[in-house]
This record gives structure tokens, sequence and C-alpha cells, in this order.
């Protein structure tokens, strides 16, 4: 392990230091992965080293958007951005304290708690792990380990196609929804009819976040994102406020002349 421990509390040190790592070969691993995950992480050439987490307590400010019109909320956007990124971040850098390639199955989650309405806690957490092939950089360009929502079994299924993952990639948008007039509503009561303010609303919000996460697969240089989601959540704002939340693993392949020999592939999922 490193000693350059910048943001990590002193008892997530203590716990790093009684983990199975380069510099303490004796040490246990811990893993949130399956007994099947585990099996196949290892069965694609890496062992487990630890669960790793990073955590954000972020205060939400307020944006009220128009009345009457279909917006952005380009502060709550940047503030539910910012506050995964710094969760992210404080993972990566225990990762990086073990000496890990990269993290497999992470998991983004926020928590609410009664002593702050205004207070959300961003938690990223998976589970570290190490290449034993020593030859082969899985790495970032910024010489971080990867970071993937890869289940297991996914992870080893990408790798044996012959591609490996990057980067988790993020897109938000906090998209203020506009209210419809009380004419209207009126009119259009009891008729089965499309409302395109609704539909417009929705439709550009979820094109913003997956617009932002595909740039960020670009900025890391990636062939494509695979296992893409998209999420909605409010978290306590105002009823016409939402939050789209797209997120996926970017990958490339680990050659330049891969091929992906499909019935191979598929045969050794059936045995």
């Amino acid at each position: 392990m490193s000693n350059q421990h910048q943001d990590l509390p002193e008892h997530a040190v203590e716990r790093l230091r009684g983990l199975r790592s380069q510099g303490n070969p004796k040490g246990v691993f811990t893993s949130d992965l399956s007994v099947n995950e585990y099996l196949l992480v290892r069965e694609a050439g890496f062992e487990p080293i630890g669960m790793v987490m990073g955590s954000s307590v972020y205060h939400i400010g307020v944006q009220m958007g128009r009345f009457g019109q279909n917006m952005e909320l380009d502060k709550l956007t940047q503030a539910m951005y910012h506050a995964r990124e710094l969760a992210m971040s404080r993972m990566e850098e225990e990762a990086n304290e073990l000496g890990a390639d990269g993290v497999v199955g992470v998991r983004l989650e926020i928590n609410r708690y009664e002593w702050g309405n205004d207070l959300a806690e961003f938690i990223a957490i998976g589970t570290a792990v190490a290449a034993r092939d020593p030859g082969v950089n899985f790495r970032t360009k910024r010489n971080m380990p990867f970071t993937s929502d890869l289940s297991g079994q996914a992870f080893w299924t990408l790798l044996k196609s012959g591609y490996r993952p990057l980067s988790l990639v993020m897109g938000t948008c906090v998209y203020h929804v506009a209210h419809q007039g009380l004419l209207k509503s009126i009119s259009q009561m009891g008729q089965n009819q499309e409302q395109p303010n609704f539909t417009q609303a929705l439709y550009d919000a979820r094109e913003l976040a997956m617009e932002r996460m595909q740039q960020e697969a670009h900025e890391e240089q990636a062939e494509g994102i695979v296992e893409v989601k998209i999420k909605e959540g409010s978290y306590g704002w105002a009823s016409h406020v939402i939050e789209f939340f797209a997120v996926g693993t970017a990958v490339t392949a680990l050659r330049d002349d891969h091929t992906i020999q499909t019935p191979q592939l598929m045969l050794s999922l059936n045995d």
C-alpha cells in the first residue's frame, strides 16, 4: 500500500491494511460478489482483493423552474453529478491504495437521513481486483484502476470476447416538467390523446443524460458502452422535478486485431 492516503478516513486506512494486496499477501479478501461471480472473476485471470467504497454527504441546493416551462435545472444537475463523482473518486482511491487494477460490480446508491432534509449521502461501492498477469495493463490512461458495474459473469464474458472495461461512465439531468394549464386539462378530460408537453420534457431530459454519458465514453477513448441503465428519481423535490441518470461501462478491445468468436463463447457459457 502507498503511504499517501489523501482523503481516506483513518479507519478506512486501517481496514485496507488488513486486506490482501501487493504489500500484504497474507491478508484476507472481502467481496460482495456471489460465489459464482467470485469464481468467474478468478477464471478471467483476476484476484478479488477487497470491497472498496467512497462516500459524500452533499447539501443539494434549491432551484425553481418556471411554472409553464420545460427546462433543465442546471444547478441541481451539477450537484447530483459532483456528489457522485466525489464518491467514485474516493472508491477509486481505496482501490489504488490496494494496488488494484480495477473495481467490478460497482453500485451507486443515494441515501437520505432524517437529520437533514436537504442532505443526501452518495455512496459508491464495489470489489477491487488485481490481474494475475503483470504483463497486461488494465489501468486507465490516468493510471488509476478501471471501474465497472458489470457482474462477475458479465465481466468474464466481456474479457473472453476480447474486450476490457475502461471506466464507469455516467450522465445526469435534473429537469423541471412544465405544469399544464387548468383550461387545457379540463378540455382533455375523458379523451385518449398524447400529452406533447410532458412527452417532450421527458424525452429531452433522457436525451441530455444519455448524451453526457456518451461524452464521457468519448473522453475515455472507448469503443462503446455496455449494460446501459437509465434511472429516474425525484429525491424529495417538487412533483414536477425529476432526475434522469444514465450509467454504463465504457469498453475497448484488448487488441487491435481482435475478433469475437461467438459460437465458442456461447458454448463456454452453456458448459
